[in-house]
C-alpha cells in the first residue's frame, strides 16, 4: 500500500546515503551514480555544500522577499559574472521558465513565443505550453495560447512562425529529455542574428546544460551568443531545490515591485549551497577539468560502440551524453543498476548518461566498462 499518487515509476531501492559519486541504498550496496539525481547534484555529494547547509542552518533557514538578502546578491553576483544580467530565484525550473515567459510578455508588450519540437520547458501549465511534445499535454485540457513550434535546428521553419505578436524565441541549446540532441553551432549564431535585428527577446532554457553541465557555466558560452532571458534550475544548488532567470538590465522595468514573485525563492538554505557550489565550479582549472573528463567519456563511448549492431548514435556535450539505441531502455537500465551503475533515459530509445562534474578518471572507467558489458550480454 502507499499514501503517494503513483505518477512516478518508481524502481524498488531507496537510497539513504551518498559519498562522493557514488548512491548508497538501504541495503548497504553502492552505486556509482551516472545520473547526478537528473542532473542536479552536479558536484556529486560534496562536503563543501554540506557544511556550508549546516553553518547556514545554524543561523537562519528562511526570510521573506520582504527584506533585504545578502545572499541572494551573492549569488546573482557570481551567476551574472561579466554578463549585464540581473537575477529572480526561484524554485525550479518549471517556475524559473513561467517567470521567463511572463517577462518576456510583459517587457514587449506582446504574448507569442515561439520554442520547438521535442523541446521540454517544465509541467506547469506555462512551461508545459511551451514544450514541444504533445504527451506532455495530454489529458490536461486546453494549454496557455500563443506558443508555436518551429523545427529544431532549422531557422527558416523560425521565421516562417513569426509575426507582429512574437515576443520572444525559446530554446534548449541541448535538448534532453528528448535524446540529448545538441543544437548546431550556425543554428545558434544565425537564431541569435534572426532575434537581434527583428527584436525578438531569445530565451536559453539552461535548466539542465547549465552550472557546468556542459564544460561552461552556461551552454550559451559555447556557440558564442548572450541570450537576452536564460532560466537555471537542477544543479543550481547541487541539490536543494532552486531555480533562477537571468534577465537583461534593460528589462529591468518589467519587473518591478509587485509584478512577479515566490514564497520560498531564494531561500537562505538554497542560497548557501548555491554560493557555495558557484565557488568550486569557479575555482581554478575546475571547468578545464570537466571538458578533459568529459572528452574522454565520450571518445570512449563512441569507440567502444561505433560498430554495435544496436547503437545507432553516440552524442553529447560535455557530461550530458545520449546512446541512441534500439535495444529495451528499460531492461538495460535494469541490468545496469544490477551492476552498481544508476542511467537515466531520453526519449523514445536514448540511454541518458549526467555523471557528476566531480567524477574521476577510474570512475569513469568503472562505469564504461559496466556499459560494454551490458551491451554485450544484451542478445545473451
Amino acid at each position: 500500500m502507499t499514501y503517494l499518487f503513483e505518477n512516478y515509476k518508481r524502481a524498488p531501492i531507496e537510497f539513504v546515503k551518498a559519498e562522493g559519486s557514488y548512491l548508497i541504498d538501504s541495503e548497504g550496496k553502492a552505486y556509482l551514480d551516472f545520473s547526478s539525481g537528473i542532473g542536479v547534484t552536479n558536484l556529486g555529494f560534496q562536503p563543501q555544500v554540506q557544511q556550508a547547509l549546516i553553518q547556514q542552518a545554524g543561523r537562519i533557514w528562511h526570510s521573506p522577499n520582504l527584506y533585504l538578502s545578502s545572499l541572494q546578491e551573492q549569488v546573482a553576483q557570481e551567476l551574472a559574472g561579466s554578463y549585464d544580467y540581473l537575477a529572480f530565484f526561484c524554485n525550479s525550473g518549471a517556475e524559473a521558465n513561467e517567470a521567463a515567459i511572463k517577462l518576456a510578455r510583459k517587457a514587449t508588450g506582446k504574448q507569442g513565443i515561439i520554442t520547438f519540437q521535442q523541446s521540454f520547458h517544465g509541467r506547469t501549465f506555462g512551461a508545459m505550453a511551451a514544450t514541444g511534445q504533445d504527451k506532455i499535454k495530454e489529458g490536461f485540457g486546453d494549454g496557455v495560447p500563443h506558443f508555436s513550434y518551429a523545427v529544431y535546428n532549422d531557422l527558416a521553419s523560425v521565421e516562417k512562425l513569426v509575426n507582429q505578436d512574437t515576443a520572444a524565441v525559446m530554446l534548449e541549446l541541448v535538448q534532453g529529455e528528448s535524446g540529448v540532441r545538441p543544437a548546431e553551432a550556425a543554428f545558434v549564431k544565425d537564431l541569435a542574428d534572426f532575434c537581434r535585428r527583428e527584436e525578438i527577446l531569445l530565451i536559453v532554457d539552461e535548466v539542465q546544460t547549465g552550472m557546468g553541465r556542459t564544460g561552461q557555466l552556461y551552454s550559451f558560452e559555447y556557440y558564442g551568443i548572450i541570450p537576452d532571458i536564460v532560466t537555471l534550475a537542477k544543479g543550481l544548488a547541487n541539490g536543494l531545490p532552486s531555480g533562477a532567470l537571468l534577465g537583461k538590465s534593460s528589462l529591468a522595468p518589467a519587473f518591478g515591485p509587485g509584478s512577479h514573485g515566490s514564497t520560498f525563492g531564494g531561500n537562505k538554505l538554497a542560497m548557501a549551497a548555491a554560493l557555495e557550489t558557484l565557488h568550486i565550479m569557479k575555482e581554478t582549472g575546475f571547468m578545464e577539468e570537466v571538458r578533459s573528463k568529459s572528452a574522454i567519456l565520450l571518445e570512449q563511448l563512441q569507440f567502444a560502440f561505433q560498430d554495435h549492431p544496436k547503437i545507432s548514435a553516440v552524442r553529447g556535450l560535455g557530461m550530458m551524453i545520449g546512446i541512441e539505441t534500439s535495444a529495451s531502455l528499460s531492461k538495460i537500465v535494469e541490468a545496469a543498476r544490477q551492476k552498481g551503475l544508476i542511467i537515466l533515459t531520453a526519449g523514445e530509445n536514448v540511454i541518458r548518461l549526467l555523471p557528476p562534474l566531480t567524477i574521476n578518471r577510474e570512475e569513469i572507467q568503472q562505469g564504461i566498462a559496466i556499459l560494454k558489458e551490458v551491451f554485450s550480454e544484451l542478445d545473451e
